[in-house]
């Protein structure tokens, strides 16, 4: 069993940046891929980065590529999301998941999800 815990939304102008946390209780957290996922109002739930165990590969969605970057500190078990020159369009919840070994870009292939927390970009 792993929880997660997301941390460091809020509101911030476009062109902000915000740095959002994902802390995971329980073992083995080096074993797990992790992935952020977002849902915009109207919109389904889409993904947006995931990072592999050890950190070396990333993987992210087309629209923050150069723009967001994801980390992980494996000794504090947990994942960082930083977020550069933010767009209104970067609004919605973001969720934390986690997944045993493997990145992946779709919802199902998580097992674990956090509760989410709201990042709102103003124009």
């Amino acid at each position: 069993q792993v929880q997660l815990v997301e941390s460091g939304g809020g509101l911030v102008q476009a062109g902000g940046s915000l740095r959002l946390s994902c802390a995971a209780s329980g073992r083995s957290f080096s074993t797990y891929a992790m992935g952020w996922f977002r849902l915009a109002p109207g919109k389904e739930r889409e993904f947006v980065a995931a990072i592999s165990p050890y950190g070396g590969r990333t993987s992210y969605t087309d629209s923050v590529k150069g723009r967001f970057t994801l980390t992980r500190d494996n000794a504090k078990g947990t994942v960082y999301l930083q977020m550069n020159s933010l767009k209104p369009e970067d609004t919605g919840v973001y969720y934390c998941a986690a997944r045993s070994q493997f990145i992946g870009s779709r919802e199902g292939e998580y097992d674990y999800w956090g509760q989410g927390t709201q990042v709102t970009v103003s124009s």
